[in-house]
């Protein structure tokens, strides 16, 4: 008899498991979620091919940021570049991946726009947040992607 009442209370649970909203690593992402992840970072280190809160390089720094919200991005900034939707500089949205050319020629360079002419990423200084409008970042704009989940 207890076997049968636990097999019909597991079979109702089950059944109606269905009806409940599912709470996943998607139901986390968003952009106010991805910059909030990327903010708790500020002052880490600079580290060449770094990917974790020990040191970070652009790339490294955005995977991690990403991935901890469910979104699994390609390793370098150039992958990250070929990803996601292009977006006008004026349409840019806070969230949205933005790409700059420094080292060599192409996407070699990323990090997460802010709005109000800011962004966040990894550089020489570690994870900072700089203007857009810096006349360095302006120079070497390339452009910006928005990922969607």
């Amino acid at each position: 008899m207890k076997k049968m009442v636990k097999v019909l209370l597991c079979s109702f649970l089950l059944s109606i498991s269905f009806l409940l909203p599912v709470q996943s690593a998607d139901a986390a992402y968003s952009a106010d979620n991805i910059i909030a992840e990327a903010k708790k970072h500020i002052g880490t280190p600079y580290k060449w091919g770094g990917t974790t809160p020990k040191g970070f390089d652009c790339s490294g720094f955005m995977v991690y940021t990403h991935k901890q919200n469910g979104v699994n991005l390609p390793r370098t900034a150039a992958q990250m570049y070929k990803q996601g939707t292009a977006v006008a500089k004026k349409d840019m949205q806070p969230g949205d991946l933005i790409f700059f050319t420094t080292y060599k020629k192409g996407a070699s360079h990323v990090g997460i726009y802010l709005g109000d002419n800011q962004f966040i990423h990894s550089a020489s200084k570690g994870v900072n947040i700089d203007k857009v409008s810096n006349s360095y970042w302006t120079k070497r704009y390339i452009g910006t992607k928005r990922i969607a989940k």
